[in-house]
């Protein structure tokens, strides 16, 4: 009986606890923000920055026909990746990972919209 008192609280709190979730679809209206530089589908056009398509996982500074910054480009051949502490530091504070690099974005604060921005970022850039 008291196992059951136990799970029945658990579920009861687990709406609670999951408050810091990641949730694409909110992290997909988090990402409006970034489509004033970004594409994010495939065979998207590069803007202001670099189409996102396929950038999860890999080497930064990959994308053909984008120009990017030296800054960019050296940290590219010393093996900066796109993986989820690089992206939650770089999205957190650009100037953090690439000092010298051209994105002009303040970054953002918010944890529980970094982790949307992340899962849809995850999960958009391999669709």
């Amino acid at each position: 009986m008291r196992a059951w008192m136990v799970m029945g609280a658990a579920l009861a709190l687990a709406p609670m606890s999951g408050a810091m979730a990641q949730d694409a679809e909110a992290g997909q209206r988090v990402y409006n923000q970034c489509r004033a530089c970004h594409t994010i589908n495939a065979g998207g056009r590069n803007g202001v920055g670099p189409n996102l398509h396929g950038f999860w996982g890999r080497r930064a500074g990959q994308v053909q026909g984008f120009r990017y910054s030296a800054n960019m480009q050296q940290l590219a051949e010393q093996g900066l990746t796109w993986d989820e502490a690089t992206l939650r530091r770089y999205l957190t504070n650009p100037k953090d990972v690439v000092p010298n690099g051209s994105m002009a974005f303040n970054g953002i604060r918010n944890e529980q919209q970094m982790n949307d921005l992340l899962a849809f970022l995850q999960r958009a850039s391999s669709q």
